[in-house]
């Protein structure tokens, strides 16, 4: 169009503007609504779902009406094609960082579901953002006239270049995406490296992994480290695991009466100490003849690696007050040492050699 405005294009596109900026504020306020309702169900898929719409839809309306506002306007050809251009690159900006907002919550949340609600693996949700936001960014582009080819082109020229000079970085990547996806390890796994420190996993990112210590302090551990080093994982294949419990009785215990004792405080630990494996089957294995007591195993069985020390802690506890009550001793090492007088000390008699050796001349 090349006639002038007028104060009715003016009003008609204020009206446009202003009903798209309303029905945002109104779609954000029903979106927030529904948010809250959505926190009260078990899944978490209809979290990210409002999130993502709480995100999208306001901004779309209002660039709707914008839209709707720049159509009712008499712009020139080349006017219009630009305002078309720019408000069709903002949505998809809103678009392409909704996505990548939904797409890494769903990441996300299949991370929590199979390592537990302390597990986040970030590596995953960080990769999926960088590709979705380089795909919109790559829309972007193609949107506005620019020609992406000679750009992939550069890009894998100066990859190469990248990759070299970033080597230790990009085997710390590839060696956390390796480790997450053979499942060796998973977040909320109970680790022990060969070097001795142990832990949760809290965390694998793009560089390290995060372990924290019982005592709640983190401990850093390259992926790379990670993938090349000896471990053991007391959570796979089954988070719950058995402990082994040394025991000893005098000689004259009755050793079946013992048995017989441990195995009902062994069953009354499993059942009334949270921690405990209800399900397992008490065990007593005697094994040794020691120097004042007769040795045993009790195996105990727990749900994962740090209940065991509670476990411990009450079955000691029990087995002990059980086994006075009982009338079971638990002895203590005893040595017998024998002490002599000076004049009871018998020197033995030395020989004669001098009619062996002859005396030297």
């Amino acid at each position: 169009m090349n006639r002038a405005f007028t104060l009715h294009d003016l009003i008609v596109a204020g009206a446009a503007l202003a009903a798209g900026i309303a029905a945002g504020l109104l779609l954000r306020v029903a979106l927030r609504w529904l948010g809250k309702h959505a926190l009260r169900t078990r899944w978490s898929g209809d979290d990210i779902l409002v999130d993502a719409l709480r995100a999208v839809v306001p901004w779309a309306a209002i660039t709707g009406g914008l839209a709707a506002a720049a159509a009712a306007l008499p712009l020139t050809p080349t006017v219009g094609h630009t305002v078309n251009r720019t408000l069709t690159v903002l949505l998809i900006l809103v678009v392409t960082l909704t996505a990548a907002r939904v797409i890494t919550g769903v990441v996300k949340s299949l991370a929590q579901s199979r390592s537990g609600v302390a597990g986040s693996a970030t590596i995953f949700a960080n990769i999926t953002r960088i590709i979705v936001l380089a795909m919109g960014f790559l829309v972007v582009l193609q949107t506005l006239g620019i020609s992406i080819a000679p750009l992939l082109t550069a890009l894998g020229v100066g990859g190469l270049a990248v990759a070299l000079a970033l080597q230790d970085t990009l085997a710390n990547l590839f060696a956390g995406v390796h480790i997450l996806a053979s499942k060796t390890v998973q977040p909320g796994d109970y680790i022990r490296l060969s070097s001795g420190e142990e832990g949760y996993v809290v965390d694998v990112n793009w560089r390290n992994t995060v372990v924290r210590q019982l005592s709640n302090n983190l401990v850093i551990i390259s992926n790379a480290q990670l993938a090349g080093t000896n471990m053991t994982n007391f959570t796979r294949p089954e988070q719950k695991l058995t402990i082994l419990v040394q025991v000893g009785v005098a000689y004259d215990s009755d050793l079946d009466h013992v048995e017989r004792v441990t195995t009902e405080v062994v069953e009354s630990v499993m059942k009334g100490v949270n921690g405990g494996d209800p399900d397992h089957e008490p065990a007593v294995r005697f094994h040794t003849f020691g120097d004042s007591r007769i040795g045993f195993t009790v195996i105990l069985g727990v749900g994962e690696f740090s209940d065991q020390y509670r476990i411990k802690h009450e079955f000691i506890k029990r087995l002990h007050q059980r086994y006075r009550d009982e009338g079971i001793r638990i002895p203590s090492p005893a040595r017998t040492v024998a002490l002599q007088k000076p004049e009871e000390i018998v020197i033995p008699h030395q020989r004669d050699l001098s009619d062996v050796v002859p005396p030297v001349p």
